[in-house]
């Protein structure tokens, strides 16, 4: 006979999921089993990556979903296979380095 416990494991659905995270020097995926239902700012949660990089907050980080950007992670439910992106704020403006180097070439610089 089962406890009651042991019955509701039984009966939750677990999708598998990766939760990312790299910086210039490393790349980090943890693969996981989330129960059916679980939002993507839960997973990046379970994943445990705010406690191994400490400029992982995940109140402010941006969180993404197979290279999109998501706004509402804590409301985003994933899907089996889903991966889960945590995003490092960019170091410079993709629009000001176009900016810069439509400049240089102007110049006459190629």
């Amino acid at each position: 006979m089962h406890s009651a416990s042991e019955l509701i494991f039984f009966m939750v659905n677990l999708l598998d999921v990766e939760v990312v995270y790299a910086t210039p020097e490393i790349q980090r995926v943890i693969r996981m089993n989330v129960p059916e239902g679980t939002t993507a700012y839960e997973a990046a949660l379970l994943s445990g990556l705010a406690n191994e990089f400490s400029d992982i907050d995940l109140e402010t980080t941006p969180i993404g979903i197979f290279g999109t950007r998501i706004k509402t992670a804590t409301t985003t439910v994933l899907h089996a296979g889903d991966r889960v992106e945590l995003y490092r704020p960019l170091k410079v403006d993709p629009k000001e380095r176009r900016r810069s180097r439509a400049q240089y070439q102007k110049l006459g610089h190629l």
